[in-house]
C-alpha cells in the first residue's frame, strides 16, 4: 500500500491457523474499474455507504462511459468509481488510486497509468482471455509477461469463484456471473474492515421481488469476504479509523440528491408548492428522479417533451404562484435561453439548474466541466441580467439551492444555479440540518392582494424601493388583473411600451435590481491562516476541493497562500475588488479556458493569472500545488526545498 503512515496494529487468525496482520492507515484511495455491465457504480456506492456508516470522511469520483451500450470488454465501455476515505478531513477523491481493481483487460489498460508504482493491483484473472486481450490491443497477457512487476499484483479468479459459490443457487451461468461485483465487494469489505450488515439489508431490499437473486448476491458477497479471510493471497488487511466530526446526524449524499433536498426544503421554508418542469439530460436527470419521490411535500414534477416545454411550464407555474424550477445541462440551457429571457422580462421567480458537462454541443455527456459560466452570464439576447450562483461540494448543493430560492423569491428574478457533473455524481458525508435552522423564506413571498396605485388600480411594475422587485400577483386574485409577456413593459403599469426613454429606464432598472443583490451577499471569505500571504488563489464551483487540498500542500511546504472561493458569480460580493487588490498575484484555476478570470479582469482590472484544463476530470491537488508554488516563488524569490506533492490532502 502507498497510503501514508501505515502501522501494524494487530493480527487476526484465519481458519487453518493462518495469522494475518492488520495495518492501520490514515487514508486510502480505491478505484474500481470494469465493463459498464460489471456493476462498478453499484459496488462503489455500496462500499461508500458502509464507509460513511463507519464514520470515515470520504469523497468519491464516479466515471461513466458516454456510450449507452459500448461493446463489452472495449476501452469506450470502461466504467470506474474512485473513493478516497480517511481518518481526517479530506477535500478530494484523491489524485491517484492506491488500489486499483480491474475486472478485465480493458479496465486495466484504461487505468493502469494512474496507479503509482508499488500500488496494489487486483485483477480478475478469468477475464484475461486471448479474445479479451485482443479487443484492447494486448499482444501478450500482462499477467504473464512481467509488465506488471512494478506493482503489487494479485490475480484473483473472481468469475470462477463466484460461479463456484453460486453452484447450487439455481441460477444460470450468465446470471450467476453478474454477482461477481458482490464477490469483489465482499473481498474489499474484509480488506478494509467495512461493516457488512448494511449491504445484506440493501440486497434484500433491492431484490425483494426476486428472492433468488437477492440470495445469490448475498452468497457471493459473503464468499468474497470469506475468501479474503482464508486465502494466502492477502496476508494483510487494513484499518482506517473514523474521522473526528462534530456531533450530529450524518448521511452520505451526492450533489444531485443534496440539491433536490435543498429545493424541497426551500418549498417548505417558503410555504410555496414546488413545480419542476424538466427534460431528462445527463447529468441532471437524477434531480427529476429524486424530486418525483417527494409529492408529500408539495412537489410536482413534469417530464416535458423537450427542453423548451420544461422551462416554459416552470415559468407558467411561477406565474400561478408556485416556485418554478427547471433542470438541465449546457445543451439544454442553449434551448431554454429565449424562455429564460422571458422570465427576466416578466420578472418572476425561477430557478434554472445547470449541471454542467463537457461541451460544446453533445460534447462529453458524462464528464465534468465549468464551461457554462459565460453562457449563464450573457447567453440571452438583449440586456438580460440574472443572478448566478454555484455550490462548492456535493453537500453544499443543499445550501446553494436554498440560496437560489431566496434570491429568486426576494428579487423576483430567474436564478441560474451552476452545478457540474463532478458535484452531481460525487458524494460526501453531510450533516443533516434541523428544519428550524434553515432560512425562513416566507417573508420573501408576499403575494399582492390589494391595489397599490394612487387611484386604486394595480400597478404590476411598481417596485419595492429596497429590492426593486415588482409585486407578485396570483391570477384570479380580485382586482389584480395584469398582463405579462416578452414585449417591453411600461414602468409601473406594465403596459406594452416602445418608448425609447422607458426602454432605457427599464433596462437599467433590471440591471440595478441584480446589482443590488450584492447588498444581501456575505462579505468575501478569505482563508489566509497567517494573514500575510502575497499570492491568492480564487475559484468557484467544484474546484473548491482540489484548490483547498493544493493550498494545504503548499502551506506544509512552508509557503503562504490565501484561498478565496466564490459562491455568488453575479453579482460578485461587494468587497471582492478590494480583497483581490490586497495580493501581488491572483491565480484562478478553472475547468474551462478562463471564464471567471476574464470577468474578474474586466470588472476589477486585476491581472488574474489563469490556470485551466478541460479534460472532463477534476483538477489534481498535486498539480495545483506545483503551480501555486511556482507563482509564490517567482513572487517572493524564495527557494524552498520541500516536496510539493507529498502528504495527505
Amino acid at each position: 500500500m502507498t497510503a501514508t503512515d501505515p502501522a501494524v496494529t494487530a493480527g487476526s487468525s484465519a481458519p487453518g491457523g493462518l495469522v494475518k496482520s492488520v495495518v492501520e492507515l490514515d487514508r486510502v484511495v480505491i478505484r474500481l474499474a470494469g465493463d459498464s455491465g460489471d456493476g462498478m457504480q453499484l459496488t462503489g456506492n455500496r462500499f461508500t455507504s458502509e464507509t460513511a456508516s463507519f464514520g470515515n470522511d470520504l469523497s468519491t469520483l464516479p466515471n461513466f462511459p458516454a456510450e449507452i451500450r459500448a461493446p463489452t470488454g472495449t476501452l469506450p465501455g470502461v466504467s470506474s468509481f474512485q473513493l478516497h476515505f480517511a481518518d481526517h478531513d479530506i477535500m478530494t477523491p484523491g489524485d491517484a488510486p492506491d488500489v486499483l481493481v480491474a475486472m478485465n483487460p480493458a479496465a486495466l489498460k484504461a487505468n493502469l497509468a494512474d496507479l503509482p508504482g508499488g500500488g496494489l493491483l487486483i485483477v480478475d484473472s478469468d477475464e484475461f482471455t486471448s479474445r479479451n486481450l485482443a479487443k484492447v490491443g494486448y499482444a501478450a497477457n500482462p499477467l504473464e509477461d512481467g509488465s506488471l512487476e512494478g506493482w503489487q499484483t494479485v490475480a484473483v479468479p473472481l468469475t470462477s469463484m463466484t460461479l463456484e459459490a453460486l453452484a447450487h443457487s439455481g441460477l444460470g451461468k450468465k446470471e450467476a456471473e453478474r454477482s461477481k461485483n458482490m464477490f469483489t465487494l465482499g473481498l474489499l469489505s474484509w480488506m478494509y474492515h467495512r461493516p457488512t450488515e448494511g449491504t445484506v439489508r440493501f440486497l434484500e431490499r433491492q431484490f425483494r421481488r426476486k428472492p433468488d437473486i437477492a440470495a445469490a448476491n448475498i452468497a457471493a458477497f459473503r464468499a468474497g469476504y470469506n475468501y479474503g479471510e482464508t486465502t494466502e493471497a492477502f496476508a494483510v488487511s487494513y484499518e482506517i479509523k473514523p474521522a473526528p466530526m462534530a456531533p450530529g446526524k450524518y448521511r452520505n449524499i451526492s450533489g444531485n440528491q443534496a440539491l433536490s433536498l435543498g429545493l424541497v426544503a426551500a418549498g417548505q421554508r417558503s410555504g410555496l408548492p414546488i413545480f419542476l418542469g424538466a427534460y431528462p439530460i445527463t447529468p441532471a436527470s437524477d434531480i427529476l428522479h429524486e424530486l418525483s419521490k417527494h409529492k408529500a411535500f408539495g412537489i410536482r414534477t413534469f417530464q416535458a417533451e423537450d427542453e423548451i416545454a420544461g422551462v416554459a411550464s416552470a415559468i407558467g407555474a411561477s406565474f400561478g404562484g408556485a416556485l418554478g424550477i427547471t433542470t438541465t445541462s449546457g445543451p439544454g440551457v442553449s434551448l431554454k435561453s429565449e424562455a429564460i429571457a422571458l422570465a427576466v422580462m416578466i420578472e418572476l421567480p425561477l430557478i434554472v439548474v445547470d449541471v454542467q458537462r463537457g461541451g460544446p454541443s453533445t460534447g462529453l455527456p458524462t464528464k465534468t466541466e465549468q464551461s457554462d459560466l459565460l453562457q449563464s452570464m450573457f447567453g440571452r439576447n438583449g440586456e438580460a441580467p440574472l443572478p448566478v450562483i454555484a455550490p462548492r461540494s456535493p453537500g453544499d448543493c443543499f445550501d446553494a439551492a436554498i440560496e437560489a430560492a431566496r434570491i429568486a423569491l426576494t428579487y423576483r428574478t430567474p436564478v441560474i444555479l451552476l452545478s457540474d457533473g463532478y458535484l452531481a455524481n460525487g458524494s460526501e458525508p453531510w450533516a443533516v440540518p434541523a428544519g428550524a435552522d434553515l432560512p425562513d423564506l416566507t417573508g420573501a413571498v408576499g403575494f399582492a392582494t390589494e391595489p397599490n396605485g394612487a387611484d386604486g388600480e394595480f400597478l404590476p411594475y411598481l417596485r419595492n424601493p429596497e429590492t426593486l422587485a415588482r409585486p407578485w400577483a396570483i391570477p384570479g386574485t380580485a382586482g389584480m388583473q395584469h398582463r405579462v409577456g416578452g414585449l417591453e413593459k411600461a414602468d409601473g403599469t406594465g403596459n406594452i411600451s416602445y418608448d425609447p426613454e422607458n426602454h432605457d429606464f427599464m433596462v437599467r432598472t433590471r440591471q440595478a435590481k441584480i446589482d443590488g443583490i450584492a447588498a444581501s451577499i456575505p462579505a468575501t471569505e478569505v482563508d489566509d491562516p497567517d494573514g500575510d500571504a502575497r499570492v491568492a488563489v480564487i475559484g468557484w464551483g467544484s474546484t473548491y476541493g482540489p484548490i483547498g487540498a493544493g493550498c494545504r500542500r503548499v502551506r506544509r511546504s512552508g509557503r503562504k497562500v490565501a484561498q478565496i472561493h466564490l459562491r455568488h458569480l453575479n453579482p460578485f460580493p461587494a468587497d471582492l475588488g478590494e480583497v483581490l487588490r490586497r495580493y501581488d498575484r491572483v491565480v484562478c484555476p478553472e475547468m474551462n479556458l478562463g471564464q471567471l478570470a476574464l470577468l474578474l479582469r474586466a470588472k476589477y482590472l486585476v491581472d488574474v493569472q489563469s490556470h485551466t484544463q478541460v479534460r472532463g476530470l477534476p483538477f489534481r491537488a498535486a498539480e495545483l500545488a506545483a503551480v501555486l508554488q511556482d507563482v509564490i516563488d517567482s513572487t517572493s524569490g524564495a527557494e524552498l526545498a520541500a516536496d510539493p506533492t507529498g502528504g495527505a490532502e
